[in-house]
């Protein structure tokens, strides 16, 4: 009879959340503590009127303590991460202090130093860190990925990819620590970390990378990796939406185009989270090494001046005529 786990929450009131409550109830796990500086998580009732809550860490913290010294049954065996991203590696290391797996959100960290200070606490305590990669999982995703690692030995070409995502925001976005580059990590980060992850999974590490455009509303580049050129554009402004999303009333676009064919995978995302923790439960699950990719290239990416030379390599929303102005003043 497989023993259900003791979890805690931290960023209960954030968007992720429920996500992360969902998957511990579905995986027969038990909730029993969570923090967030807001008390906006009457959520928590829809799981279990039992979680004992926090604003403040400090309170957390001591009755986490409490919980170790009350024995296996009581303690903490996981905390699930779902804090503003700055805070991630500060909270991870708490999970690992109070003797508990960490289970983040992405990105696991904004430096990628951080990761080796980490992987040193991982293994002076013997607990483990594990990172929510959850397109990993994605049905459609994990078929495209056997169709390029089936292609004929010899035969592997260099695809060529459209990666473009547009998710608007109000001004509220701006203010939240998510607008705040130092915090998030900017766009390429907060948005963007999801897909260049899936993509170096499929086609390999990262040979080239070149930013075309950035600034707090959207961002624009070009990587090549192993196995594909990918010409990518991130954006919270709705007035870079299709007319045809926006005459639908949809807030968000996304694409993927391999070699000019449409990747379908807008459905298929309402149970990822429980499927990878899951995973994590049965022994598997994505560690510190699997996340380091992509860490390394967000902060390239966040890191690099931008420059419009890029010529065919350059997403075609750059040269968008209304926007045309309006991105080659940031160059």
């Amino acid at each position: 009879m497989t023993i259900s786990k003791n979890f805690a929450l931290l960023g209960a009131a954030g968007y992720v959340a429920p996500k992360h409550m969902i998957a511990i109830k579905d995986t027969g796990q038990n909730l029993v503590a969570a923090l967030d500086p807001s008390d906006s998580v009457g959520i928590l009732d829809s799981f279990s009127y039992d979680v004992a809550f926090f604003t403040e860490f400090e309170r957390f913290d001591r009755h986490a303590e409490k919980l170790r010294r009350l024995g296996e049954q009581k303690m903490l065996h996981y905390i699930s991460i779902c804090s503003p991203n700055y805070l991630h590696d500060a909270h991870i290391r708490f999970a690992l202090r109070i003797g508990a797996n960490a289970i983040c959100e992405k990105p696991l960290v904004l430096n990628p130093w951080n990761l080796d200070a980490l992987a040193e606490m991982e293994m002076e305590t013997g607990n483990r860190i594990f990172n929510i990669l959850q397109l990993r999982v994605h049905p459609s995703i994990v078929k495209l990925k056997n169709t390029m690692k089936d292609q004929p030995i010899g035969k592997t070409k260099k695809h060529n990819i459209d990666l473009t995502y547009i998710t608007s925001r109000g001004n509220w976005y701006f203010h939240s620590w998510k607008g705040d580059a130092n915090k998030s990590g900017g766009i390429v980060t907060n948005i963007g970390i999801h897909f260049f992850d899936m993509l170096m999974w499929i086609f390999g590490c990262v040979n080239l990378q070149e930013v075309h455009y950035n600034d707090e509303r959207k961002t624009a580049g070009f990587l090549e990796l192993e196995n594909a050129r990918i010409r990518w554009f991130l954006s919270v402004d709705r007035n870079d939406l299709p007319e045809n999303i926006k005459s639908e009333g949809k807030t968000t676009y996304r694409s993927i185009t391999i070699d000019g064919e449409e990747i379908e995978f807008s459905g298929g995302f309402t149970d990822l989270h429980t499927m990878v923790y899951q995973d994590i439960l049965d022994g598997r699950g994505f560690g510190i090494e699997d996340a380091r990719p992509s860490i390394n290239l967000v902060y390239e990416l966040r890191n690099s001046i931008p420059s419009l030379s890029g010529g065919e390599r350059v997403h075609p929303l750059v040269h968008k005529k209304d926007n045309r102005s309006t991105f080659l003043r940031a160059v």
